[in-house]
């Protein structure tokens, strides 16, 4: 009887360490020699894995982003772009301590500041990165989803209609913000 409840015990506890690992969609260069992917093994611990059909290429243990996100690897298989669709808000600016009849600073929200697209090198290293103020105008961020701590920016994505990110034939990424333009990413 110990036997049997010792044996349920453990391939109760083996199935659930298996089942943390989640693994996100593989995603292929335009060339069609390497994929990228992110791995979640567990709490904070991630690693983007870059692969060819022989087998493992690099892999670096960062939480760049889920599995949920979008990566995009380049034709030599040595940069990646990450676009995250679901952006945590910037902090506002801090307010005078005094009250005054200052007007309200003009330009963009704290929280569109943010990056929401970065590319990063096979060491982990940060190579370019995109705000979402150097695609969108004031006036076209009230077509943001605005939640409570993030923003929803990218069509085709959470249920934004418009087409999702996409890598063309020419080893560009393409994608559409919210009340913008088709928008690309080169490598």
């Amino acid at each position: 009887m110990r036997r049997a409840a010792l044996a349920l015990v453990l391939m109760c506890l083996s199935s659930s360490a298996l089942a943390e690992e989640r693994r996100g969609r593989a995603r292929v260069s335009a060339n069609g020699l390497y994929s990228v992917r992110m791995v979640e093994a567990g709490q904070d611990q991630c690693r983007l894995e870059v692969t060819q059909e022989s087998g493992p290429v690099w892999s670096l243990a960062q939480c760049l982003g889920t599995v949920d996100d979008f990566y995009f690897v380049s034709n030599d298989g040595e940069r990646v772009w990450v676009v995250w669709p679901l952006v945590e808000k910037g902090k506002p600016a801090p307010r005078p301590k005094k009250k005054s009849k200052a007007k309200k600073p003009k330009g963009p929200p704290a929280w569109a500041r943010v990056v929401v697209a970065a590319q990063y090198g096979r060491d982990g290293q940060r190579l370019q990165e995109k705000r979402l103020t150097e695609w969108l105008n004031t006036r076209q961020l009230s077509e943001v989803r605005q939640l409570t701590h993030h923003f929803k920016w990218l069509e085709g994505t959470l249920g934004i209609p418009g087409k999702g990110p996409r890598l063309t034939d020419a080893g560009v990424v393409e994608l559409e913000p919210v009340g913008g333009t088709t928008r690309k990413l080169t490598f």
